[in-house]
């Protein structure tokens, strides 16, 4: 976990289009670093390997988070900063190319090797892009070397998915004719089941040209161009849809697909793009979203009325609050977020109420004196927190738990409101 701490201090409220008072605060930061993002995206790239340049406590990190035991062979590992290479005594990259080496005797169906930073490496300046440029050189025609920062010193925990993609996007080949007939591009690393349920939809409403960014190869990358149209699964992309439009691409705006109304405005907004009729539109979604909407019922008895609080971990926070309060009833009254793109965000902040209390950055002390204040039924958060505020009395959710589950889509709308339930029986049980 990174413990951050910046100058103290909350700037005054500002407002977005929408009119919407937003708490900025800057202060303490808890959170996980950008190499929990390995977790999700070594199972769903499945010819890449994510080689974390780092501590023993960052390959603690992983292997805790991953859950993997220790005779299997996961697609992750760790090149161990020791004391001498922080001493400087050490050849770092003498060390980078005969670990990598071996790592490619040994594993010779890897296709794409990332180079992970972290805290460590950034620290003692070692220049891992670099690095990983003599290596593609070195091992040229047998594998494709990129470099990202997982580092946790200024960013939360999903944003090492974003760092990845971003340096797959430098890799996409372009479009070189402008005749290419518009393609759509889902941009987030979504599981498999919930990747072939969404193909299924799009085709039923006449999308073929579809691609998902990224795919199960991290070798066989899209082509991007003027004609690409980017739906994004997860809000917290923002550079690399600033990497996909300056390849020409453009983004089609639209709230996220979390719960059954989400999934609809969410795919909708392709068929708008593609001009899909109505009709057939209907046909493609009708009768998912109705199971969607069906399967929610037994879960909103449990959650209806009651009071929620996020503080800022995932970036998923903003979708989540819209989700819970339109289709479970729930009151959202503090959504804090780390970091607030006004542009993705622009569709869930419309639907989102306007009793909301909503703060951008992290204050931890502050934060959870409101908190204390507001007394919710529930506080979605980090795992850091989660235990302390547990000891007080309070209902907690760990954030980490949506991005690590299948939550996107129709089918998963029903297991999306149980993970909030869950929480609720545990307290209930408890108090027997």
């Amino acid at each position: 976990m990174n413990v951050g701490v910046k100058i103290e201090s909350t700037e005054p409220d500002c407002r977005n289009k929408d009119d919407r008072v937003i708490l900025r605060e800057r202060g303490q930061r808890e959170v996980f670093c950008g190499l929990t993002g390995i977790v999700w995206l070594h199972r769903k790239m499945q010819d890449a390997f994510f080689l974390v340049v780092g501590s023993r406590t960052c390959a603690h990190l992983i292997q805790s988070a991953a859950g993997v035991m220790i005779f299997s062979e996961p697609r992750f590992a760790t090149a161990i900063l020791d004391d001498r290479d922080l001493a400087g005594m050490a050849d770092c990259n003498e060390e980078l190319d005969r670990v990598v080496a071996e790592l490619l005797g040994r594993r010779p169906e890897i296709r794409t090797l990332f180079l992970v930073g972290s805290c460590p490496s950034e620290v003692i300046k070692l220049d891992l892009d670099l690095a990983a440029r003599r290596l593609s050189q070195t091992h040229r025609d047998r594998v494709r070397v990129l470099h990202y920062s997982g580092s946790g010193i200024e960013t939360t925990f999903t944003e090492g998915e974003d760092a990845c993609l971003e340096a797959l996007v430098a890799e996409a080949p372009v479009s070189q004719d402008d005749s290419q007939r518009p393609n759509l591009l889902i941009v987030g690393a979504l599981p498999d089941l919930v990747e072939d349920q969404f193909r299924r939809l799009f085709a039923a409403m006449g999308i073929d040209a579809v691609s998902f960014f990224p795919g199960s190869s991290a070798s066989a990358l899209p082509v991007v161009g003027s004609e690409t149209r980017v739906l994004l699964a997860q809000p917290f992309l923002r550079r690399t849809l600033q990497a996909l439009r300056r390849r020409g691409a453009r983004l089609l705006p639209a709230p996220f697909p979390f719960g059954a109304e989400g999934t609809t405005a969410w795919l909708q907004a392709a068929a708008d793009a593609w001009g899909v009729p109505a009709a057939r539109f209907e046909a493609a979604v009708g009768p998912a979203r109705d199971r969607a909407i069906s399967a929610l019922e037994r879960y909103r008895c449990d959650l209806d009325g009651l009071s929620i609080s996020f503080l800022p971990d995932s970036q998923l926070e903003i979708a989540m609050a819209r989700f819970l309060a339109r289709e479970c009833g729930m009151r959202p009254m503090e959504v804090g977020v780390p970091v607030l793109d006004r542009e993705i965000q622009a569709a869930e902040l419309l639907l989102l109420p306007e009793s909301v209390r909503l703060a951008e950055g992290q204050h931890v002390d502050r934060q959870l004196d409101r908190v204390r204040a507001d007394a919710p039924d529930m506080v979605v958060c980090g795992m850091g927190l989660a235990n302390p505020l547990e000891a007080e009395g309070q209902t907690t959710k760990w954030s980490i738990e949506l991005v690590f589950s299948p939550v996107h889509g129709y089918e998963q709308a029903a297991d999306l409101a149980e993970l909030f339930v869950r929480p609720l029986k545990r307290r209930r049980r408890l108090e027997v």
